[in-house]
């Protein structure tokens, strides 16, 4: 008896370690399944389940009870999602306590194994410690990160269970979703907040992939352009209405043609009155197809062939705006603001160079070259050229205040964006545009001369244009000739 009373005590005392190693491991799982599934809920969307919903459906090699059984599972997963704050509070609650749970147990454990208080208080505090930075850093949050669906199938009764048990976990996700409204007031939606999140990790790992030094600078910088893609709006890519070329509805096809010829351009906007009335969108190829084999057709006008425009908002994000030109096939589309008006142009190449960078071709270097003196007192510049070196090589006084180069003197004067062969004078020099270059063919390259000269070299026909247009300030000191047609 004696021997059997002193065996009790033992027993029990080897029962309770036994008992709380147990409990001490199912905490351990449990952490990491909360860790798990803390990570998995703020990546699964809704459109994630129902395309899983539309699988099962239609999956053959199913019974009706099992079909049944994963679809009653995918909408458990849906009811945890619809307020996903909640479900991650309630997950990293159930993981933290645990966490201190263990640190209790191990403590007591040490304890009963006769060890000194703060020998069970250091053990009690580093296991929980442990348990704490595996549940964070090792396994469960990388599955929660790549399986984000099957975690959450895997766990959603216990993660329901979870939930239930911490009701005030609603109440935190309620402030948090408070804390992220529009900016002009309108509650986001789920989905809208959860890619939102998207793009800010795409960011952060795009940046440390960078500064790995195992990745192309140049790939990386596509892959930012196109998640900023979404932030970029159409006006801020667009070609702005006072650099847009036109041509008015009255003119002939034969006119399009030496429009197209000499600006580059394939598609001209057809106008009316002015650049507001948009009749639409004139393509060199109708314009080709209608007079190629027959001539006489070139004194048609050119609104019996123009196209309906496309229309976008100034402030439609490029994304957008990409894929459904894509969608529509269309290349080019008119830009309208907030009253109705016209605000520019742009065209799908637009949207590509906000991914690969600016697009220019082998004549865009004329662009950055240097002034070049072609014959006596005539020189070749880049349109970038400032007015000031056009003073100093010439010795003349421009006195122009509200433009800064060559180019911007030249529109000046013609009062209209200048094309290849528009010609203008002022202060006896005439500046002629002679060459274009770029995707957008704006003018590069512009020859300055004595006004003299030109009339030289032209035998005295300094207006050798097919529609002049001239223009007289109130010293008379400069004219303009655009060589085409006014488009109004």
């Amino acid at each position: 008896m004696t021997g059997s009373g002193l065996a009790t005590p033992e027993t029990l005392r080897v029962t309770i370690i036994v008992a709380m190693s147990v409990v001490a491991l199912l905490l351990v799982w449990f952490s990491l399944t909360m860790a798990a599934s803390e990570s998995a809920v703020s990546r699964v969307t809704r459109a994630n389940l129902n395309n899983l919903i539309l699988e099962i459906q239609t999956d053959e090699d199913l019974t009706p009870f099992v079909r049944m059984r994963r679809i009653e599972a995918v909408h458990r997963v849906q009811r945890l999602i619809v307020d996903r704050y909640a479900t991650s509070g309630s997950c990293a609650f159930f993981r933290i306590a645990c966490n201190v749970l263990d640190g209790v147990l191990i403590a007591g454990l040490a304890v009963i194994a006769d060890a000194p208080l703060w020998a069970a208080l250091v053990a009690g505090v580093v296991f929980a410690l442990v348990v704490a930075v595996v549940s964070v850093l090792v396994r469960p949050r990388s599955a929660g990160a790549t399986r984000p669906v099957d975690i959450m199938l895997r766990h959603a009764r216990v993660i329901t269970a979870a939930v239930a048990l911490t009701p005030f976990s609603a109440i935190g996700g309620a402030q948090t979703g408070r804390s992220r409204r529009r900016p002009h007031g309108s509650e986001p939606s789920d989905d809208e907040e959860l890619e939102t999140i998207q793009h800010e990790q795409g960011k952060a790992t795009i940046d440390r992939l960078v500064e790995s030094g195992d990745f192309d600078p140049e790939v990386s910088e596509m892959l930012r352009n196109v998640l900023t893609l979404s932030e970029t709006l159409t006006r801020e890519i667009m070609v702005p209405r006072t650099d847009m070329i036109c041509i008015g509805r009255t003119e002939t096809l034969q006119d399009l043609l030496r429009l197209c010829t000499r600006s580059g351009f394939s598609r001209i906007p057809v106008i009316g009155t002015d650049v507001d009335d948009l009749v639409g969108i004139a393509y060199l190829k109708d314009a080709v197809r209608a007079t190629a084999f027959n001539p006489s057709a070139g004194g048609r006008r050119v609104d019996g062939i123009c196209r309906t425009p496309m229309l976008v908002p100034e402030s439609k994000p490029v994304d957008d705006l990409f894929h459904e030109m894509q969608r529509t096939r269309q290349h080019v589309a008119v830009v309208v603001d907030e009253y109705g008006g016209i605000a520019g142009l742009v065209t799908i190449e637009d949207a590509l160079e906000q991914i690969v960078g600016e697009l220019e071709d082998e004549h865009d270097r004329t662009q950055h070259a240097e002034p070049e003196r072609i014959g006596e007192n005539v020189w070749r510049m880049p349109a970038r050229t400032p007015i000031a070196d056009l003073e100093e090589l010439f010795e003349v006084d421009i006195d122009e205040d509200d433009v800064d180069t060559v180019y911007g003197l030249l529109t000046k004067l013609l009062g209209r964006v200048p094309i290849v062969g528009s010609s203008a004078v002022t202060r006896g020099l005439r500046l002629t545009a002679v060459d274009s270059a770029g995707r957008r063919k704006k003018v590069s390259t512009i020859v300055v001369e004595p006004d003299d000269h030109a009339h030289a070299r032209r035998g005295g026909d300094a207006a050798a244009s097919s529609a002049p247009a001239a223009e007289e300030d109130d010293d008379g000191k400069h004219e303009a000739s655009d060589g085409r047609k006014d488009d109004e």
